[in-house]
């Protein structure tokens, strides 16, 4: 899939089928967020790989938006140095990238809670040199969502051209 229409039919994916995925895919995902660009080429980050299914339950249990982490195939804590200071663009950029290449492997995912989050990174033994942003759940759509139906505002009313208020389009 063209990194373009990634990005144009992305979607949130809440239920998950329960069909495992593949340690290749799961390789490759990982690796879209280690490879993302980062400040200073700091690389403030660090990311934990959960699959076991108990872990799965007790990261659902401690984000109150993301219940169905539980149901997930795996998911990605991304946890973040406390000593950086633009450690929240480059972690960000680094989830995006990772959503984007499992959609275009037909996993579904979705950013849930926003950090920190300190009952994650207890569970996860996080120590006090980072502190947990996101927990990411992975896995394939329980049902079809379809690509690429999105309400979206018009491009003019988002974008600009040179000022503020001068349309883009």
């Amino acid at each position: 899939m063209e990194v373009f229409e990634a990005v144009r039919t992305v979607l949130a994916v809440r239920s998950y089928s329960g069909k495992s995925v593949p340690g290749d895919v799961v390789q490759r995902i990982v690796e879209a967020g280690r490879l993302s660009a980062s400040a200073m080429n700091a690389q403030p980050w660090h990311f934990v790989v959960v699959q076991e299914r108990a872990t799965l339950r007790a990261l659902g249990e401690n984000i109150k938006t993301g219940r169905y982490t539980a149901d997930a195939s795996f998911a990605i804590v991304v946890l973040l140095q406390k000593t950086s200071k633009l450690v929240v663009s480059d972690a960000s950029r680094a989830v995006q990238n990772m959503i984007l290449t499992a959609w275009s492997d037909g996993v579904g995912s979705n950013w849930v809670g926003f950090g920190p989050l300190p009952d994650v990174e207890k569970l996860l033994g996080v120590p006090e040199t980072h502190w947990a942003l996101a927990v990411v759940p992975f896995g394939y759509a329980e049902a079809n969502i379809g690509r690429g139906r999105k309400n979206r505002k018009p491009l003019g009313t988002v974008a600009s051209r040179e000022r503020f208020g001068t349309p883009f389009a």
